[in-house]
């Protein structure tokens, strides 16, 4: 089955993609720092940080559409977490509603960090869908390790990212034997297929991993994962390093 890798686009040639992994992971942590530090309703500082981010994105060559597609799926997720500040802020009333005995208010003030909630998201998605988008998994995962993160934790998102399309498509198979027998009924009929498909799919993936985790045992698997390519931090990185901390220094201190 067709899966949208979080690398897909890792083979292009552009000088992004040639940077040192860690070069681009420190670049995005401080870029994320600063655009989560930027003080509410400095609009013209995250102006000045979304042109940061159009420059990476036509250094990078990736697609302008791929990129705003893969942003854009955090927004749900930020609004079903923060669409409840505009009515529990206080400050100037912006609409109110009479419900029964209830009076629900909107405030200026508490559109104002919605709308700096979502913003920051989207900036910082971005961010890391250009560095998810320009490095291949495993190097991604080797600089994590070199920058000092904890063996756990590369272990956990390298299994993640091997066996969730296995998982995928597993989902896709019990999903096309429902729908062969005629799926139908009432939704309490659903919701109970829905049921023993979840717990199928959660004996399969059981039983999967402990067949793996044999398979590695057998093979002399020592919890080390290795990569053949060897990061090098080259004169490209340091130009790149650089030019980039000199930018948000001076986005943030110039528009501030």
């Amino acid at each position: 089955m067709k899966h949208s890798f979080i690398d897909e686009y890792s083979h292009l040639n552009s000088f992004i993609h040639k940077l040192d992994p860690r070069t681009k992971l420190v670049a995005i942590l401080a870029f994320i720092l600063a655009v989560v530090l930027t003080p509410v309703g400095n609009w013209h500082i995250f102006t000045a940080y979304l042109c940061v981010l159009i420059i990476m994105l036509a250094l990078s060559k990736l697609p302008a559409l791929y990129v705003l597609r893969r942003s854009l799926v955090i927004i749900p997720f930020v609004l079903l977490v923060a669409v409840f500040i505009p009515f529990f802020k206080q400050g100037q009333v912006a609409v109110s509603y009479d419900i029964w005995i209830w009076q629900i208010s909107i405030t200026y003030d508490g559109l104002l960090i919605l709308a700096n909630v979502l913003t920051k998201s989207w900036l910082c998605i971005v961010a890391l869908v250009l560095l998810s988008s320009t490095t291949k998994i495993n190097d991604l995962l080797k600089g994590l390790r070199q920058l000092g993160t904890p063996q756990v934790l590369i272990l956990i998102v390298s299994f993640m990212y091997r066996y969730i399309f296995v998982l995928a498509d597993e989902v896709m198979r019990l999903k096309q034997a429902r729908d062969s027998r005629n799926f139908g009924g009432s939704w309490l009929h659903h919701m109970k297929t829905v049921g023993h498909i979840l717990g199928t799919l959660f004996i399969r993936s059981y039983e999967r991993a402990e067949r793996i985790y044999a398979a590695m045992l057998a093979r002399g698997f020592d919890g080390q994962v290795r990569n053949l390519r060897n990061l090098k931090f080259g004169k490209a990185d340091l130009y790149f390093g650089t030019a980039f901390s000199l930018i948000l220094i001076s986005s943030y201190i110039v528009w501030l």
